[in-house]
């Protein structure tokens, strides 16, 4: 196990690598994650993104398999959601053909992009309906692997960072 300073310090690795991706650095419209505590720390990323004038969509989870897309202005927005994650109270975004990157969290990537998440499937079933969101895997070094189980309806990511 990791101590939180630990995480927080291999986090700020990984964030480095995501800003230097081009696709995401000249994103307009970026869906995000709200990290938890054992998740790549996206939460003053988010912030600086706002601050840059970015579009920042964060998931609501709407039901036992659905999540939608709320727009992020600042941490005043959040309250606690679906599995005490923390989700924006602000305005639903639905214009999905404009999000330019997702930015998705795993409990693991393999080299091939596939993801195991927390076994839910909301992203694999939103990035199902959207395959033209470019989406970018976000995970510790320590998550990667050489293989991962994968079903048919997983979703494959376009990079990892």
């Amino acid at each position: 196990m990791y101590t939180p300073e630990q995480l927080h310090e291999q986090s700020e690795a990984v964030i480095a690598r995501l800003q230097s991706n081009p696709a995401f650095a000249n994103a307009k419209i970026v869906m995000m994650y709200y990290s938890l505590d054992d998740e790549v720390c996206t939460k003053s990323l988010i912030d600086t993104l706002v601050k840059r004038g970015k579009t920042v969509l964060l998931p609501v989870v709407t039901s036992n398999e659905e999540m939608e897309l709320h727009r992020y202005t600042n941490a005043n927005d959040l309250q606690g959601g679906f599995f005490n994650i923390m989700e924006p109270v602000g305005e639903q975004f639905t214009d999905y053909d404009d999000i330019d990157v997702a930015v998705v969290p795993g409990m693991s990537f393999d080299t091939r992009g596939n993801r195991l998440g927390r076994g839910k499937g909301y992203y694999d079933r939103f990035l199902k309906r959207h395959p033209q969101i470019y989406k970018i895997g976000v995970c510790f070094d320590f998550q990667k692997m050489p293989g991962i189980p994968t079903e048919d309806n997983d979703v494959r990511m376009d990079i990892v960072v």
